[in-house]
């Protein structure tokens, strides 16, 4: 992570969520103060990125590379 932290043994759970417009999500939810862990990250399966919900949980949000 941009922060340093890296995984611990048993690596990082977290919840994971399919978005249909990732560029979308991210700007709404940084709009609404959403703390994100990482930038956007791409490759040949798809986009993702990192964000803390209120409660310290991991979310992981994704959109699946185009086919």
């Amino acid at each position: 992570m941009p922060d340093g932290e890296r995984p611990s043994p048993g690596g990082w759970n977290r919840i994971h969520l399919v978005v249909d417009d990732l560029a979308v999500e991210v700007e709404r939810l940084r709009a609404a103060g959403v703390r994100f862990r990482n930038d956007v990250v791409t490759g040949p399966g798809g986009s993702q990125i990192l964000l803390i919900d209120p409660s310290g949980n991991i979310v992981e949000l994704f959109q699946p590379a185009a086919r």
